[in-house]
């Protein structure tokens, strides 16, 4: 069971809009970097929450792990049905050959998911504002659904790689409008393995999808599994991208069909950073999508939230 505290204030970020070059940039690659977009004191809150959100969890005997490598993910019902609710999930070098935790909790995290920005106020606070809603529709998402959250901890030593990928596979929609949101709430560096990028990798092809069993997974398989659409490889990690070197407080956007990527941090310094994802409520979601919510937790509206927020 999850604590949680009172509802906050929705914080006031120190940029509203992006520029003509920013847009110009996030067209041109499929990213763009907005760095002192979140305030300090944002970004601890968001931590010191996600750091409760932990110490709460009670894990079950299966030590769900988050596979980063896509050529190995696998799937089992904590995962499905964490897009409905808030599930820690494992570090794989966290889990001893005995199944058993190799350090302690708080340090075994890859990440919390995946719908904390409507379960819980802290994150519901940091997701759902005005200046986040202008960029989306800045960027041609007028319409942005607030679909999937992350709070990422790259946690020191063990923090796990992972592999070049692109959004689109895993929050399908068509036409494809999913649209990422990160935020580093620690400095991201070449040393706890900060993002790398593909400049211009958007304008490539889909190459899989992230569907669904159809079978559900009978004789205790996989629920999911991919489907190739387009050979195309991936780039090679990490010689055909750039990093992403970047302070706390900086918000970069990412395009879905951007390939992007992380490696596995051997430092002694985490790298924690939230993640949201967007798309648009006029296109497509397929009932094969990994991530679906039940009639009694629907999407919201980024803008619309936002704005309620603020009249609240």
């Amino acid at each position: 069971m999850v604590r949680r505290r009172g509802d906050l204030t929705a914080p006031t970020y120190a940029r509203r809009v992006l520029s003509i070059d920013q847009l110009a940039a996030y067209h041109r690659d499929g990213f763009v970097v907005v760095e002192e977009f979140v305030p300090p004191a944002v970004c601890e809150q968001l931590q010191a929450r996600a750091e409760e959100i932990v110490e709460a969890f009670e894990p079950t005997e299966q030590h769900t792990v988050f596979t980063t490598d896509e050529q190995e993910r696998a799937s089992n019902r904590e995962f499905l049905d964490s897009g409905a609710g808030i599930w820690c999930f494992f570090e794989a070098e966290a889990i001893g050959p005995d199944g058993r935790l190799v350090t302690d909790k708080a340090r075994s995290i890859n990440k919390i998911g995946h719908a904390m920005h409507d379960l819980d106020p802290v994150f519901e606070a940091f997701s759902y504002t005005r200046e986040l809603a202008e960029i989306a529709a800045d960027l041609g998402l007028t319409d942005p659904l607030a679909l999937q959250s992350m709070y990422i901890f790259k946690q020191p030593h063990i923090g796990g790689e992972v592999g070049c990928h692109q959004d689109a596979p895993f929050l399908y929609t068509d036409p494809i409008t999913v649209t990422g949101f990160w935020f580093a709430i620690e400095d991201a560096t070449l040393d706890n393995g900060c993002l790398w990028a593909q400049p211009g990798g958007h304008l490539g092809p889909l190459r899989r999808v992230f569907q669904r069993r159809g079978d559900g997974g009978e004789g205790g398989g996989d629920l999911t599994e991919f489907v190739e659409l387009d050979d195309t490889p991936m780039p090679r990690a990490p010689q055909d991208l750039v990093p992403l070197v970047v302070p706390a407080g900086t918000m970069v956007v990412l395009h879905g069909l951007l390939p992007h990527w992380s490696d596995v941090n051997r430092s002694a310094k985490s790298r924690h950073a939230y993640s949201l994802h967007c798309i648009s409520a006029s296109a497509e979601y397929p009932a094969w999508n990994w991530l679906q919510r039940p009639r009694d937790l629907p999407l919201r509206r980024l803008d619309e939230v936002a704005r309620r927020r603020v009249s609240a």
